[in-house]
């Protein structure tokens, strides 16, 4: 396989795992789009003589016969996903459907300076193809699983074949942390908002503008839910219930658009709007002492923060506005919405039980549109925050259709994991020197195809590890160049070291 954009790989090792990375680079793999991808891995595949099947879900499964003496032992899974989240800076021209990732090297990093790298999960599907790739190691007979939309509501691992897994043991590649062995994880589903309007043409005289919120460091809606990072769509909601009271009948709410994915939290929002061009420097006074009010709360995390309010050009018509009732029940009821963590896990320190991220808001043409993304480490929990923000937007009547989905169960840890033991006995050989030998077992508050996968096939002994990765779900998402190669080292002695069964 052969990279095809000029990337910066070329003194990278080990040098098949960055060869691969820069094929996933070169060849555009958005959620539900992977099949250029798929085609391109399975005729590789092919061409190396390895067995490739196709499931109905769109999953690619590559199979490899154990090294010499080692092909009647007992099968690995190694597993990772082809899509990446599709996140770019504002004014960033880049078409995620067609154009490659065009990394840069940082120093000790490797980086998409704004647009996301994809280093999630193409690192990991990358380490998986150089294991195949590598007729010189140790392992049992291989099967390597790529999932398909993973990052747009766990699609591929939800609709996995039954019964086409052979092996007893499943390596997923998705971690973000080197050192750390995750053996758990959350679960979730989504609650969708869809929401009727009234609208009416704008009073005579009235121009169009515009308020923007923008410069949001943005990330990975389940772990970086605790941060303290702002959303955008929740600060714009604010901003824009403050000027209502501020300035009462000075402007109205044409259209919203915040957040562009589920899974990554809100880094810009911005709302079209029909003002008085009388009230105009009365509201771009207020919103700057609003937004300095939100810079101090945010001092240290969000010290990017921008707001500003501009209008179009003159004599431009704004678009119909929503009436006054309206726009008041619509900004009450994003004001009121949860975002953010729920609830800390009473059994594992640290980590996050139950959250929510609303990711996505629209209005246009009187219909509003939102997404929230639910996690937690409980199922029950889950289900139980989901149908609170479901009873929020029911009680604004039949106009507010609200649904939920896309469930996915959570990956409960098993620290009795022979595999996990396995992978620790290997760690602190291979690594003493990080941790002091000691890999960091942790549940994380993310979705890891794991706990999908482990319900299909309850029987499975399962262990995630991946590379360090900064960023994920943002743009100027960068990976740890050295952690790469540390991954490889412990992936194939972990794969030499596994017993017959």
């Amino acid at each position: 396989m052969n990279a095809v954009a000029p990337l910066p790989f070329a003194d990278l090792t080990p040098a098949p795992v960055w060869r691969h990375f820069a094929t996933l680079c070169a060849i555009p793999r958005p959620s539900k789009h992977e099949a250029a991808l798929r085609g391109h891995l399975a005729a590789w595949a092919a061409g190396r003589g390895l067995a490739t099947e196709q499931d109905g879900a769109g999953n690619l499964l590559i199979r490899k016969a154990g090294s010499p003496g080692r092909e009647n032992e007992a099968g690995v899974i190694l597993q990772g996903h082809l899509d990446m989240v599709c996140q770019k800076n504002g004014g960033t021209e880049h078409d995620f459907h067609r154009d490659p990732i065009r990394p840069v090297r940082d120093g000790s990093w490797l980086v998409a300076p704004d647009t996301t790298l994809g280093a999630d999960n193409g690192l990991g599907v990358a380490l998986a193809l150089a294991v195949l790739e590598a007729d010189g190691l140790s392992h049992p007979p291989l099967e390597v699983l790529l999932t398909v939309d993973e990052e747009a509501g766990m699609g591929g691992a939800l609709g996995l074949q039954p019964g086409w897994l052979r092996g007893t043991r499943l390596i997923n590649i998705d971690t973000e942390e080197w050192g750390h062995f995750y053996l758990g994880c959350a679960g979730g589903l989504d609650v969708n908002v869809d929401w009727t309007l009234p609208n009416e043409p704008a009073p005579a005289g009235w121009t169009a503008g515009r308020i923007e919120v923008a410069g949001l460091r943005g990330g990975h809606s389940g772990i970086d839910i605790d941060k303290g990072r702002g959303n955008a769509i929740k600060l714009l909601v604010r901003l824009l219930r403050d000027l209502t009271d501020a300035h009462p009948g000075a402007f109205r709410l044409s259209g919203l658009g915040g957040g562009t994915a589920r899974n990554a939290l809100a880094r810009e929002a911005s709302a079209t709007i029909a003002l008085n061009p009388a009230s105009l420097a009365d509201l771009q006074a207020t919103l700057a002492e609003r937004a300095a009010v939100i810079g101090r709360e945010y001092a240290g995390v969000e010290d990017r923060l921008s707001a500003r309010l501009s209008t179009g050009a003159p004599g431009e018509a704004p678009s119909p506005i929503l009436t006054a009732a309206a726009q008041a029940a619509l900004l009450a009821a994003f004001n009121a919405a949860p975002h953010g963590v729920a609830r800390m896990s009473q059994s594992v320190a640290g980590v996050v039980e139950t959250s929510n991220n609303l990711g996505v808001l629209t209005l246009a043409a009187g219909r509003a549109r939102a997404n929230f993304m639910v996690r937690s480490l409980v199922d029950s929990a889950a289900l139980a925050h989901a149908r609170a923000i479901a009873d929020l937007f029911a009680l604004l009547g039949p106009d507010c259709r609200v649904t939920t989905g896309d469930n996915y169960p959570g990956w409960r840890p098993n620290p009795d994991s022979p595999l996990l033991a396995l992978a620790q006995q290997v760690f602190a050989r291979e690594f003493p020197n990080d941790n002091g030998g000691t890999a960091k077992v942790e549940v994380i508050h993310a979705g890891l195809e794991c706990g999908i996968i482990g319900a299909a096939y309850p029987e499975l002994d399962m262990l995630s590890f991946g590379p360090t990765i900064r960023g994920a779900h943002a743009p100027g998402e960068r990976v740890e160049v050295a952690s790469v190669a540390k991954c490889w080292h412990l992936l194939t002695a972990l794969l030499a070291a596994l017993p017959a069964r």
